[in-house]
């Protein structure tokens, strides 16, 4: 009888919202963590997003369903910055591990059919760049082993939630493997920190059922995307977020973040109207204008919401996965601007406020993975969007009434 384990290393290529289903006195939404208070990813979640690639018949016969599973997943603990996890209780944390006590945390504003602000949450989030440690052990059968270690390489796997608004997407960093015969299996401890002897080659895997599109935009001159705070500087300002860095064994310095969630809101908008459009020139005008959810474009390619229909709870995931864009920061221009009272022309007392906004002339690239199984109309539509962005018709961010948030460039699919 033979054991092959295998060690993993992963990344967070994007911030990771790991939630415990629960919150606390300052997050809406606190991510999961251990027994030193250190962020953790459940062997269950790992467990269950691997699952979802597989076809039920193959499912239950790894994971089991009548029978027990032929895989057994340990938790996925925070590395720390000698590459080791912190399996008992700490007495006191590195001056590195410190760093993980205060999280970055994600305002969410909940808009609704009104076009207005119907809910607002926070939400804590694990540093992009953030490594975790996990293993995988499998009895006997070598190809369901190798066949795990080949889907957790794959480019679409995200873990936790918010895969939609660019959170969970992962990046393998190391994965070490060990056959164990019954005789020598003893001589195995289950402590992450053993040392396992073969190196395996590492191989993105590029999942089939994706298309990948990169959209590779340069801003004309000013944008932002706003944190919803002001400094001593302005009222409105950029949000930024660091990520961590193993290699300097530190917080980076604060860097410029264009969110996934606010890309996925004017690509949502945009799409609804190139549909609606495609609808009026074919004389199918039952569901013209409809936007949001209502829109069958935007619910084929985003999803909507569960609703109870007929007794049943209707619901149905996005079929479009977005990464946030991270870039070392750059200049900023603060404007000054005032209200006018349209009776009087003059200024409005205390109307006075300032936007500061990123100065910009280097190119950003957005990662957006979309299924194939969507149909070509509403991939002509999200296609049509996407060249509106690199136009420069279709402006991102915030304050773009006031000229902000106009990009140009190109996008590329393969």
């Amino acid at each position: 009888m033979t054991r092959h384990i295998a060690h993993i290393i992963i990344q967070a290529d994007t911030p990771l919202k790991v939630g415990s289903n629960g919150s606390d006195f300052l997050q809406d939404a606190p991510v999961q963590k251990d027994w030193n208070n250190l962020p953790m990813i459940l062997g269950t979640s790992l467990a269950g997003i691997l699952r979802k690639e597989f076809n039920q018949n193959e499912a239950n016969n790894i994971f089991g369903k009548d029978e027990g599973s032929k895989v057994i997943f340990s938790n996925a603990l925070l590395l720390d910055e000698n590459n080791t996890v912190k399996e008992k209780l700490l007495l006191e944390k590195t001056p590195f591990l410190k760093k993980f006590d205060n999280l970055p945390i994600r305002d969410h504003t909940v808009i609704s059919d009104k076009g207005v602000s119907d809910n607002k949450f926070d939400e804590e989030v694990v540093y992009k760049g953030t490594r975790f440690k996990f293993s995988i052990e499998v009895l006997e059968d070598k190809n369901i082993f190798n066949t795990l270690l080949e889907k957790i390489q794959l480019n679409s796997l995200r873990i936790g939630g918010g895969s939609s608004k660019g959170f969970g997407k992962l990046k393998v960093i190391s994965i070490k493997t060990q056959t164990f015969t019954q005789e020598d299996y003893h001589t195995y401890t289950s402590s992450l920190n053993h040392k396992l002897e073969d190196l395996q080659q590492l191989n993105i895997v590029n999942d089939k059922n994706y298309t990948k599109y990169t959209l590779n935009i340069t801003p004309d001159d000013f944008f932002l995307f706003g944190s919803g705070f002001g400094d001593n500087e302005a009222d409105m300002t950029p949000v930024y977020e660091q990520v961590i860095d193993y290699d300097k064994k530190d917080l980076s310095e604060n860097m410029i973040l264009i969110p996934a969630s606010s890309i996925k809101g004017a690509i949502s908008h945009r799409v609804a109207f190139y549909y609606n459009k495609h609808l009026l020139e074919n004389n199918k005008t039952a569901d013209y204008k409809k936007t949001g959810e209502e829109n069958e474009a935007v619910k084929a390619i985003f999803g909507h919401k569960k609703e109870e229909k007929e007794g049943k709870e209707l619901g149905k995931k996005g079929k479009i996965l977005i990464s946030d864009c991270f870039k070392p920061i750059a200049q900023e221009k603060v404007f000054d601007h005032v209200a006018i009272d349209r009776f009087t022309g003059g200024a409005i007392d205390g109307a006075l406020f300032q936007e500061k906004t990123i100065a910009d002339d280097r190119e950003y690239s957005i990662e957006i993975l979309l299924e194939k199984d969507i149909d070509e109309v509403y991939i002509k539509a999200f296609e049509k969007t996407l060249d509106d962005i690199c136009s420069g018709m279709l402006p991102l961010g915030g304050a773009t009434t006031k000229g902000h948030g106009v990009f140009g460039g190109e996008w590329n699919k393969r």
